[in-house]
């Protein structure tokens, strides 16, 4: 039984209390009776209207399911189906021409800068401050240990040749993003400033950079001699450390000893999809690492005795000899869960759990103040904003909501209006195809727009369930209303003024082993117009960083703007296509996507509901390791769910399938001390809840996988 103490009428778990008043508070300057007042307020007014949207949703989803029953097996007329959304209120008219984005005090990673993104679960310490300080990377470390190059890393001892063709690549790359007036990175002897330039000393001539712009600053030793060397392309920051005593140093022409790179320039802290958060102790795990992050002070015990601390911002002279300081965080932003769910860590007066969302609002601003009211840096936002991204938000109506309640959170806590900057996560059928709608309704907040097709992927399927067998996962990847999707969003943002002034983001490349893919496939994320775009690691952002050097992409947003001519590239109807199957699958094709499907699931939930482990390198049939959060579970159980309830195949396929693949997920953990098999009694809690995400996936709301795997969960940490 939850010990809970009484607040505004409010009953609160007692750690979750206990965290706001003796850590969040303190250094605020924010009474604890208006936390708790404000927060009462917003469960009061917020909670119905909130319920409302939510059943909104299932209204919707009904009259569609309906719709498709009875066209089910007939081409689709676009312009009856166009009429239809739009009189069931499925579709919105888009704003005037005129609605633009104008956040105030947006901080440059958000508005002007590219990067890569990361997304890091809030609950793992060690993710967190790995994040945090991913803002700068090696280059060197990052093509050594990964199969850019060609052929996997290699064990043991350092590797020389390896470690020469490590230094061939990235001076190679410097030769294409940072040019020389003539000769090559591979010739360069010396560096020195001069004049505000940087004069190079190459092979038997002198050589300085084709663009002087480009030449950032520099550091000293204590002997006087240069020591590092900052360039910057495309407004990203490239290091070259230089010591000749160095291993590396001492054998490079030019004493370079190191290569680092400005990499993952945002990270998103998340409280949602990549995390298990059932109760108040997990919530207040999450909410004292956002806490850590904002107040500067987080820290991690290493083995050894070692603490890990965040980074201190880097400076250096610039090249006239002024003092420059360069941010040594990535910019974190928080995101809080959807509308969905409700937490048991605060009841309402009648005993109702609230919203889940409208406490993570008023717990994240909270401790996002602390930020605010340093004075000295490195803060995370020098510009006073906070950014919280909101996930699966269905249309404009929410995001009116939305913007509204945080209005309320910042009266509550004393905040000037428009502090608090919203992200909307375009991943839902309904939002995409109301986007700018959408961010007209918060144009004062709106400080990001991305792309998630995972999350999209699966609320295709459950928004199109009735219609028939849909694509397999695989297929719908190439589907025609997927690259509507992404190209209409990048639109959309252009349409409402985002260039320049906030994020247009990309998703998730989901392959952390398989680097060489991410570089071969990453860059069509700048092609298409992506500001940022999410990578699964640090090492990764180190990586896809190179991307950026090499391609403006406020260059290609102006390209794709002169295309569009302020319309969207492709229509409407296109993105409403539906992506039913149409060809006769074999029987040896339908198997290997159950089994596909029912591994990735049964991979992912043992450890979610037994270890509470949101987000993980999880082996697929292959034993191929992929980053898996709920989203990829959304694809794989709706999917499964559609295919069962069109008779693609049956209640006993699936189940035979379940149990042959807890078979495999059981020996692909069996190096896991504290891994519970699945077989061979697949009587255990977390064996049965992935089975039901299939068996009861059509009947879950919006095909969310959070209301059966928060009950599982639980119920694990009730029996123990």
């Amino acid at each position: 039984m939850t010990d809970r103490i009484e607040k505004q009428g409010l009953q609160v778990a007692q750690e979750l209390a206990e965290f706001i008043e003796n850590e969040a508070l303190p250094g605020t300057g924010v009474e604890a009776d208006a936390v708790w007042a404000g927060l009462q307020a917003l469960v009061q007014v917020f909670g119905p209207r909130t319920a409302e949207l939510v059943e909104k949703r299932e209204e919707l989803q009904g009259q569609l399911d309906a719709w498709h029953k009875q066209h089910k097996g007939q081409p689709v007329d676009a312009a009856a189906y166009d009429a239809f959304l739009t009189e069931i209120g499925y579709l919105e008219q888009e704003p005037p021409q005129g609605i633009q984005v104008a956040p105030s005090n947006i901080d440059s990673e958000i508005a002007s800068l590219c990067g890569p993104q990361l997304v890091v679960p809030s609950t793992n310490l060690h993710m967190v401050m790995k994040a945090a300080n991913a803002r700068w990377g090696s280059l060197y470390d990052a093509l050594y240990a990964s199969d850019v190059l060609g052929s996997p890393a290699p064990r043991g001892d350092y590797d020389a040749a390896r470690g020469a063709q490590v230094v061939a690549w990235a001076k190679a790359h410097l030769d294409k993003v940072v040019p020389l007036t003539k000769g090559s990175w591979a010739d360069v002897v010396t560096m020195a400033p001069s004049g505000g330039k940087l004069m190079m000393i190459a092979g038997k001539g002198t050589t300085e950079l084709a663009d002087p712009n480009q030449f950032a600053g520099f550091n000293r030793d204590e002997k006087g001699n240069v020591s590092d060397v900052f360039l910057r392309a495309n407004n990203l920051h490239i290091v070259l450390y230089i010591d000749r005593t160095h291993p590396i140093g001492k054998t490079d022409t030019a004493g370079i000893a190191d290569i680092y790179l400005e990499a993952a320039v945002s990270t998103i802290v998340d409280l949602e999809d990549s995390v298990a958060c059932v109760d108040a102790a997990d919530k207040v795990v999450a909410y004292r690492n956002w806490l850590g992050l904002m107040k500067g002070d987080l820290t991690e015990a290493l083995p050894g005795g070692d603490t890990l601390e965040l980074n201190p911002d880097v400076g250096c002279e610039g090249p006239k000899g002024q003092p420059i300081l360069l941010k040594g965080r990535s910019l974190m932003l928080v995101r809080n869960v959807g509308l969905l769910m409700t937490t048991p860590a605060i009841l309402d007066a009648e005993g109702n759990e609230v919203s889940e969302h409208l406490v993570d609002a008023m717990v994240t601003v909270l401790c996002a103040i602390h930020d605010l009211k340093r004075p000295d840096m490195p803060k995370n936002s020098p510009k006073g904003s906070i950014y919280i991204v909101k996930p699966k938000m269905h249309g404009p109506d929410e995001v009116a909501m939305c913007d509204r309640m945080f209005a309320a959170v910042e009266q509550a806590l004393g905040l000037p209006l428009g502090t608090v900057k919203m992200g909307i996560m375009d991943e839902e059928r309904r939002m995409s195809a109301n986007l700018a709608a959408a961010i007209g309704k918060a144009p004062r907040r709106v400080c990001f727009i991305n792309t998630g097709f995972l999350d999209r992927t699966g609320d295709e399927i459950h928004s199109c369930m009735e219609a028939g067998p849909m694509l397999r996962k695989a297929d719908m990847q190439q589907s025609s209303w997927l690259q509507a999707y992404e190209s209409r969003n990048v639109d959309a943002g252009l349409m409402c003024g985002l260039k320049g002034r906030a994020q247009i983001g990309k998703g998730m490349w989901t392959k952390p082993d398989r680097m060489a893919d991410m570089m071969a496939a990453k860059m069509g994320h700048l092609e298409a117009g992506g500001t940022t775009a999410w990578v699964p690691s640090p090492r990764a952002a180190v990586l896809h960083a190179c991307h950026y050097h090499e391609r403006s992409v406020f260059q290609t947003l102006w390209d794709i703007a002169e295309q569009s001519q302020g319309k969207f590239r492709t229509p409407r109807a296109t993105l409403l296509e539906v992506p039913v199957e149409t060809a006769n699958l074999s029987d040896d094709a339908v198997i290997a996507e159950l089994e596909n499907n029912c591994q990735g699931i049964l991979g992912y939930v043992v450890r979610w509901v037994d270890q509470g482990v949101g987000c993980s390198k999880v082996p697929d049939i292959n034993d191929v390791g992929l980053m898996e959060d709920r989203a990829t579970l959304r694809i794989s159980a709706q999917g499964l769910a559609n295919w069962l309830h069109h008779g693609v195949v049956s209640e006993a396929q699936i189940t035979s399938a379940m149990q042959k693949m807890a078979e495999v997920v059981d020996r692909q953990n069996m190096g896991d001390p504290s891994y519970r098999p699945m077989a061979p009694s697949f009587d255990g809690i977390a064996y049965k809840c992935a089975l039901d995400l299939v068996l009861k996936g059509r009947v879950q709301p919006s095909g969310y996988t959070e209301p059966l795997l928060h009950a599982a969960r639980a119920a694990v940490k009730a029996q123990a």
